[in-house]
């Protein structure tokens, strides 16, 4: 995966400023003005960092992102372009079960997505969604209202407008009529957060309604009973088998299942949610 930057860093400084260590230091002094707190971030003897405050990762804004997949069916390897951008939250940015899933995607080919009408929740950048556009889906990437933005330029960005539609969807109301029930559903990286759960489950089994195709949810944390409680009520899965890649991201917890709605119950229906 290649990072390109899109804001200013060192490396950009006027070469009289390198070579100037006063003017260097102010430049940087700029750019992180807690940098000397943070002094040394080896450890000392009693094992703690000898830092004033904790290093800070570096924060992710308007950068692109260059990803490539490998797919079967396809005369050249599926390329994407992202724009990641942390602003709007966790789900401006890439995440490892994001790229699981699309690699999956590839792997099946173009006759898995082809002809399909297939939905993303939680899209984030949009990147699982726009692998199955580029495969010949019909896709709906989706997610809350602050990243309609970068979801709509990663499909500008990439050249789908004609094969994928961005929607905001909260998960806390009723879908919007104008999505349609898909035949496909993907979800990545949405288990995260617990009072989202059953929010969650709602979402999945309201669209998985007369869906005549599989849901697929990609999470990385495997052993949150608490959120496979609330869907065993609705669904049945089974994990995927058919990935040569499952052994290695298995080892990062990370987790591919395909999702079969159970059979609705009458007296389900009349307790149905009053959203």
């Amino acid at each position: 995966m290649m990072i390109v930057p899109m804001h200013c860093s060192p490396i950009d400084f006027d070469p009289s400023v390198l070579s100037n260590e006063i003017a260097l230091d102010e430049a940087l002094d700029a750019l992180d003005p807690l940098r000397h707190l943070r002094g040394d971030e080896t450890l000392g003897d009693d094992g703690n960092s000898q830092s004033i405050v904790p290093v800070q990762q570096r924060s992710t804004h308007n950068e692109l992102v260059q990803l490539t997949f490998p797919a079967r069916g396809c005369s050249t390897a599926i390329h994407v372009t992202l724009k990641v951008d942390a602003s709007p939250g966790c789900g401006g940015i890439t995440w490892p079960a994001g790229e699981v899933l699309a690699s999956y995607l590839a792997l099946r080919g173009e006759e898995y997505c082809t002809g399909r009408t297939i939905l993303e929740l939680g899209s984030g950048t949009g990147l699982v969604g726009l692998v199955a556009g580029k495969l010949g889906g019909k896709v709906w990437i989706t997610d809350r209202a602050p990243l309609v933005d970068i979801m709509q330029a990663n499909v500008k960005l990439n050249q789908l407008q004609s094969s994928i539609i961005v929607s905001e969807l909260d998960w806390a109301a009723a879908p919007p009529p104008e999505i349609p029930r898909p035949n496909l559903i993907l979800a990545a990286d949405c288990v995260y957060f617990e009072p989202a759960f059953p929010l969650l489950v709602e979402t999945l089994s309201e669209l998985a309604t007369g869906a005549n195709g599989n849901t697929i949810l990609l999470q990385e944390e495997t052993k949150d009973k608490r959120f496979f409680i609330l869907l065993k009520k609705e669904f049945s899965w089974k994990e995927v088998e058919d990935d040569p890649s499952r052994e290695r991201y298995g080892r990062e917890s990370i987790s591919l299942l395909m999702l079969h709605r159970k059979p609705r119950r009458p007296e389900d229906a009349l307790g149905s949610s009053g959203r």
